[in-house]
């Protein structure tokens, strides 16, 4: 499907689609470019691509496609590097969860040869690091591109096919659109886990010993998704604060609702609450999102 594909960045994502591009055949040559040199070490020595380095003008030379798998903070500095050495015709994409922001700083730099095309594979886990990653990563996970001015049709549809090969769900849409949803469905549920994660060391430190010892499945489901990268959360609120700070005015809006039934011992109202959200989740087991089992993620 391509001659020479470099990864930028071999964190989880970025390793994992390196994993997914070479047990597919989807490229001749697959090599990669990090910071660290332990990572440039590790890459190889564990066979995910053919070659790997920290001279990123070096590594993106040749390349069909090119993927951006760093935190967003970094993007315009990893563009800086590379938007002289894009060959006529490269696709390049990258793997962020934020656009609209994102889109428009690529778009100004890349030339006009050069198909900008984002992507956002909602996958992933709580683990980072090359030596976490695994192919099977984005098999059944949507995978949203927003493409920019730029991209030739084409290039969109080949990529969306690279995406299909690797097993994921490809769906376009407008930045804007995108961030909106993600702010919803990924982007607050991370922001209330790290609260709530929060509140508990809070409450820990205060000599309440039995927290952490007596923790149920909730706080420990919160304690899995705050165990998150820090520096890519970071950089996903500061780049959707629009639509963040939105989220969250609505979220204490409804908090303000449930307090003020629960002081006011509403059962009626509470029930109504509790009775809608439960409609949420048979839904989302009803797209695949998610499958109906107890305790989902533990052995027994």
């Amino acid at each position: 499907m391509f001659k020479k594909v470099c990864v930028i960045g071999c964190g989880l994502i970025g390793s994992s689609l390196a994993r997914a591009i070479k047990k597919n055949n989807l490229s001749t040559k697959i090599v990669s470019s990090n910071r660290s040199d332990a990572v440039n070490k590790k890459v190889i020595e564990l066979k995910i691509v053919d070659d790997s380095s920290s001279d990123t003008k070096k590594m993106v030379n040749g390349s069909d496609l090119i993927v951006i798998a760093t935190p967003l903070s970094s993007y315009e500095n990893v563009i800086l590097k590379i938007k002289n050495s894009l060959k006529n015709g490269t696709i390049l994409t990258d793997v962020g969860s934020v656009k609209e922001n994102i889109i428009n700083l690529v778009e100004k730099a890349v030339p006009e040869n050069v198909s900008w095309i984002s992507s956002h594979p909602i996958a992933g886990t709580e683990e980072s690091g090359p030596e976490m990653g695994f192919s099977e990563l984005f098999e059944n996970r949507w995978c949203i591109l927003t493409p920019s001015k730029k991209a030739k049709e084409k290039d969109i549809k080949l990529l969306e096919t690279f995406w299909k090969k690797i097993g994921s769900k490809v769906d376009v849409m407008e930045a804007k659109q995108h961030d909106y949803i993600l702010s919803v469905t990924s982007h607050i549920p991370h922001l209330i886990a790290y609260n709530i994660v929060n509140m508990t060391l809070d409450l820990q430190d205060k000599k309440e010993s039995g927290i952490v010892k007596y923790s149920a499945g909730g706080l420990r489901d919160f304690t899995r998704i705050a165990a998150s990268n820090p520096i890519m959360w970071r950089d996903i609120f500061i780049q959707n604060k629009k639509n963040t700070s939105k989220m969250i005015n609505k979220f204490i809006e409804n908090l303000e609702d449930l307090k003020k039934a629960i002081e006011n011992e509403d059962g009626k109202k509470l029930e109504e609450i509790f009775t809608k959200t439960k409609k949420i989740r048979k839904k989302i087991i009803e797209a695949g999102q998610d499958v109906e089992v107890p305790d989902f993620g533990r052995q027994r």
